[in-house]
């Protein structure tokens, strides 16, 4: 088994909720570490993968919104300054597709998710290093990690919607 590294200036985690029900509020982490090791990254299937978030490091450009979910109310990383996956099954659906399964463990509550992900494909950069290409997405129900904090709106509906988008895009090459 080799080990790959994430390529930070190509590779990002992305998140997107309903905002009052009318629109979406869109996010990032932007600190994250990776364990990567596969036999081929041309077959998923022979991977481990691992990732460590800084839940700290949520930027959904406001930062009294960025503070709100670093509270109790959200993600209270005073206590939980992490959330990591780790996978637990890789399927092969088509040519370049799979489903990634993993435990997710947002705050204290561990769930399996799925990620469909896209293999995009491998080149060489300037500097003659090969490197691979993923899109990873699942949509996850944030009150099934505990973060369950919301308020009604006069108008019906809530604040901040259930559903959880996820999309992991990376750019790996070897360690």
């Amino acid at each position: 088994m080799a080990k790959w590294n994430i390529d930070l200036g190509h590779s990002a985690i992305n998140f997107q909720v309903k905002h009052m029900m009318v629109s979406k509020v869109k996010g990032v982490f932007d600190s994250y570490t990776a364990d990567i090791e596969a036999a081929d990254l041309a077959d998923l299937t022979t991977a481990n993968i691992s990732f460590t978030i800084d839940a700290t490091s949520i930027n959904t450009r406001s930062e009294d919104r960025d503070n709100h979910l670093k509270a109790a109310d959200f993600f209270d990383t005073e206590t939980y300054p992490t959330i990591t996956f780790k996978s637990t099954n890789i399927t092969k659906k088509s040519a370049d597709q799979y489903a990634l399964t993993g435990d997710l463990t947002i705050k204290d509550v561990t769930k399996p998710v799925t990620f469909e992900t896209e293999f995009n494909g491998k080149g060489t950069n300037p500097w003659g290093q090969e490197v691979y290409g993923f899109e990873a997405e699942t949509t996850i129900n944030r009150e099934e990690f505990g973060l369950t904090w919301n308020a009604a709106l006069e108008t019906g509906g809530v604040l901040v919607g259930k559903d959880i988008k996820v999309t992991v895009e990376l750019e790996v090459n070897p360690a």
